[in-house]
């Protein structure tokens, strides 16, 4: 993820400007909707890393080549992304977070039960790209609900708790679902009904289990209060009620025009996430079959070294970066952007340089650093985006956002 954004005055001001806002939800209700939130965080980063560590598997059994493996690993996943993202963020607008977030675990639950019985390649694929849609709700329904949650000063806090779900997921994904791949990728095929379900598709129908319980424990939660700008012109353009109105919010134009607009504050932070994505998603999902075919590891030996070292690095990079901020603070007045210009660079250069190591444990070295740097820079850009978005767009825009990354 990319660094920090400096937090714009006016935009705090506006938040904290009107007497008659509603009062904010209890913190019981706040961190019971975050601890929600939390858990199916970790269950999506979860899957990814599973899914990671299977792809060597998935290449044998379905053979494949790398493009197609490579295919399967990045488009496959965005495609529906970039046709349903915005539209499904506008649900987030308009109908109840909790609803929306609900439906998108139901949805992941499906697909990935489905990629359990794929018969093919291509069948598979299908699964992958209904799994992106799936996910797509479910960070700018997160984002919107915490920003409604919490006051302004407690946001970065909550979003520093809501990494406890990417690290855990990535955690536990890489410790856990190694030995799990591993073991499962020693299994016969099983023949069923006519169908042949690999090993390591069963983990996929296993995996599908907790996101069904999640789905039910989002429709528990007490849906918060929107928080609707102050700005008269914003208002009346959320009032607006012509049928071409409707269209062109629910196909993100406003929004677009809306971080055009502000392009001196989006721009740079929208940049910035897809350039270190390019480096933390694109690389990261070949480091299993990059330390299978050059250092003869298997997938059990992968996920304990790289669970053992992403939780203490992930954690640090925490500490780091809220450090290199508050040093930095003290001389400039753009510290969020320097740290996270520098903390990006160290990123960058750790991470390709991992790849050509000739040792693992000095790939897994680097590797450990630039994850330190990738955390560092995350929450304080999260929190700053959340409270510069406009309300009545604020899954759009952070729909956008998070496009940039995947």
């Amino acid at each position: 993820m990319a660094g920090p954004a400096a937090p714009l005055a006016p935009e705090a001001a506006a938040e904290s400007a009107s007497a008659s806002s509603p009062p904010w939800p209890s913190s019981r209700n706040a961190y019971l909707a975050l601890t929600v939130i939390i858990i199916a965080t970790f269950l999506n980063f979860f899957d990814q890393a599973v899914f990671g560590l299977m792809a060597q598997l998935v290449k044998k059994d379905f053979g494949l080549d790398d493009e197609l493996l490579g295919f399967l690993g990045g488009p496959a996943n965005v495609i529906f992304y970039v046709i349903v993202g915005i539209p499904l963020a506008r649900m987030v607008d308009i109908f109840p977070r909790k609803y929306v977030l609900a439906a998108g675990m139901g949805a992941i639950s499906v697909v990935t039960a489905l990629g359990g019985i794929a018969q093919g390649f291509w069948q598979f694929v299908g699964t992958r790209v209904f799994s992106g849609a799936g996910g797509s709700a479910h960070g700018p329904g997160a984002y919107s609900m915490i920003a409604d949650s919490f006051p302004p000063e407690k946001i970065p806090r909550a979003f520093a708790l809501l990494q406890l779900g990417f690290i855990g997921g990535n955690t536990l994904g890489n410790m856990i679902g190694g030995q799990w791949v591993y073991t499962v990728g020693q299994w016969e095929p099983t023949q069923w009904n006519g169908l042949t379900i690999f090993g390591w598709q069963w983990l996929l129908i296993y995996l599908a289990v907790p996101s069904v319980l999640t789905a039910i424990a989002f429709l528990m939660l007490k849906e918060p209060v929107r928080r609707l700008p102050h700005d008269p012109e914003m208002l009346a353009a959320m009032q607006e009620t012509s049928l071409l109105a409707k269209f062109k919010r629910l196909m993100g134009v406003e929004a677009f025009k809306e971080v055009w607009r502000r392009r001196h504050v989006y721009l740079p932070l929208f940049i910035a996430l897809a350039l270190s994505s390019i480096e933390m998603g694109g690389l990261m999902f070949w480091r299993t079959p990059f330390f299978v075919r050059s250092f003869g590891w298997n997938e059990a030996e992968i996920g304990a070294l790289s669970g053992l070292l992403f939780l203490p690095a992930s954690l640090g990079g925490l500490v780091v970066g809220a450090f290199m901020v508050e040093r930095l603070g003290r001389r400039f007045k753009d510290a969020n952007i320097r740290a996270a210009a520098i903390l990006s660079t160290i990123s960058a250069i750790t991470t390709t340089c991992a790849f050509l190591m000739p040792s693992p444990y000095a790939a897994f070295g680097l590797f450990t650093i630039s994850m330190i740097c990738g955390m560092a820079a995350a929450v304080p850009q999260n929190s700053a985006v959340q409270r510069i978005a406009r309300a009545d767009m604020r899954g759009q825009i952070t729909a956008i956002y998070l496009f940039m990354m995947t």
